[in-house]
């Protein structure tokens, strides 16, 4: 028996786009993160209209974002995206404009993204989400102020905190204790949460100027009680916790900071981004070897390669995914932990 499909009608796929990509890319990218072996994670949005949109984007070829055509994979979301992480190899998690934490997973050789869940449990924008070391779970952060501790693998929340009076801008889980997580909110507030603590599971951690709102945390990668703040002036700070040297303060950017990223390396450096379109790199002492302006609106999420390496990726409003390189030259370690 002959076919019925007429081999004529059926398009052919020149550029072998991925099944579900949508055709064009919202322009202001939002977040950006790198998996472990270089793939890269893309979250855009496109804040305009009368419904925003979103997107989220991966790329074996980090050079080739954010061409459409040469994604590995790609999907629609019903609103615009500020946050996505990896939660697994295979997992990601969106944080989404609607107030919902999304979970989509790579299938079909990753030429494909699935939604596994969606959940409305937000009454506003979440505004970031960081996954659990080591465990199935995220923790997101709102501008309804509250946040969330989910269980990814039952699809559910399982701990709500309302303790921040002003919106959440940042949550970020320690790399190597599963317990800590730290938020900054509107209210001028940095919080050290720890779960195994039910009846007062927050700390407050003193800032340099609790009035300026802190909008940006990132945890060291070796150092297990010391973190990075951006605020709302453009100052980058590295806080021991538990130390009782006093916090190092550098005012970094003439901006709002919108994000910090430590490198893998034996000696960290640290990446900061802003409102003023600029990154800046600093050293483990506090010292800038690097700064890169081509940016040119906001800069918005700041990813380093794992494994040691020196090269890190921006990506901003103006729809550019930039990728620079710090030389040894300037200070970056030659070795890797």
């Amino acid at each position: 028996m002959k076919s019925a499909v007429n081999t004529n009608m059926i398009k052919e796929n020149r550029w072998n786009i991925p099944p579900n990509a949508p055709a064009c890319m919202e322009k202001h990218l939002c977040s950006a993160q790198y998996r472990a072996d270089g793939t890269l994670l893309l979250g855009a949005s496109s804040l305009s209209g009368r419904s925003w949109q979103g997107s989220v984007w991966i790329y074996s070829d980090p050079t080739k974002a954010p061409n459409e055509e040469l994604c590995k994979a790609g999907v629609q979301t019903e609103a615009g995206v500020s946050d996505v992480k990896w939660v697994s190899d295979k997992g990601v998690v969106v944080a989404s404009d609607s107030g919902a934490l999304e979970l989509w997973e790579l299938a079909e050789d990753e030429r494909l993204l699935v939604n596994r869940f969606t959940k409305h449990d937000h009454d506003h924008i979440v505004t970031s989400v960081s996954p659990v070391t080591g465990a199935s779970s995220a923790v997101t952060g709102s501008m309804d102020c509250r946040i969330k501790v989910w269980d990814l693998s039952q699809e559910t929340v399982v701990t709500t905190y309302n303790v921040h009076t002003q919106p959440v801008s940042c949550v970020a889980c320690s790399p190597t204790d599963e317990s800590l997580f730290i938020s900054c909110g509107q209210d001028g507030r940095v919080l050290m949460w720890d779960r195994r603590k039910p009846n007062k599971p927050a700390s407050r951690i003193d800032v340099e100027s609790p009035s300026c709102s802190p909008t940006a945390a990132a945890w060291h990668p070796h150092h297990r009680s010391t973190i990075a703040l951006g605020d709302e002036l453009g100052r980058v700070t590295v806080k021991d916790f538990l130390g009782t040297e006093p916090a190092r303060v550098e005012h970094v950017h003439s901006r709002r900071v919108n994000g910090l990223a430590f490198s893998t390396h034996s000696a960290s450096l640290l990446a900061s981004i802003s409102d003023d379109c600029s990154l800046a790199v600093l050293n483990s002492e506090m010292r800038e070897i690097l700064r890169d302006r081509q940016h040119q609106d906001f800069v918005k999420d700041v990813c380093w390669l794992h494994g040691g390496s020196n090269t890190l990726t921006t990506i901003g409003w103006d729809h550019l995914v930039l990728h620079h390189t710090v030389g040894s030259a300037a200070g970056a370690p030659n070795s890797s932990s």
